[in-house]
């Protein structure tokens, strides 16, 4: 399995892109709000998910690690595949996504292409208890523009590759000071997880 692709991209195209990684190009779909971060040149590396069906095989990447893990959590519920749960995580950042599914915002669920408002309801139920809390609450609303990055993504990055699963990676980092370094605000997270 393509765990990651490191490379340049060399073609961007409506819903993906083209990377070139040592000559070999990969066409790899992803969100909207990763593909406003992509420009044509530039050395990128998305985290991967290799999905394989009956009739072909896609590419979906993903800028973060936080990001291809609710990918997953996506796909494992009933009715929403690959190209559904690329629409939802095209809603917002996956932050945002997060928060919606936590804060039980169905209708924001349900404005993704090919979402409808009784899967957007079962992604709500199969997925609030395993998210984590919310980062705040109220209607989250749509964007199409992504938020700076700031040390929460990479300190939550940090947390799931060393094996925590997203839920308890974010209420790990739910009680530590966001102003601190990305290393202190580990070192706080795994103390208290």
């Amino acid at each position: 399995m393509i765990a990651h692709l490191d490379g340049q991209v060399t073609e961007k195209l409506p819903t993906s892109i083209i990377i070139d990684v040592h000559g070999v190009g990969y066409e790899v779909i992803i969100s909207a709000p990763d593909a406003e971060t992509v420009n044509l040149g530039d050395r990128k590396k998305f985290y991967t998910y290799h999905a394989v069906r009956d009739n072909g095989e896609d590419l979906y990447g993903f800028s973060s690690l936080a990001a291809k893990k609710l990918f997953e959590m996506l796909i494992s519920v009933n009715g929403i595949g690959p190209k559904a749960a690329i629409g939802i995580l095209s809603l917002g950042t996956p932050e945002e996504v997060r928060n919606a599914i936590a804060n039980t915002d169905a209708s924001f669920i349900a404005k993704a292409a090919g979402v409808g408002k009784k899967s957007a309801e079962r992604v709500i139920v199969d997925l609030r208890d395993r998210v984590g809390i919310p980062s705040h609450y109220g209607a989250t609303e749509t964007k199409f523009t992504l938020a700076p990055t700031g040390p929460n993504d990479e300190a939550l990055d940090a947390l799931i590759a060393l094996g925590f699963p997203l839920k308890e990676a974010t209420e790990a980092l739910a009680s530590v000071d966001a102003s601190l370094s990305v290393e202190e605000r580990i070192k706080q997270a795994l103390k208290k997880g």
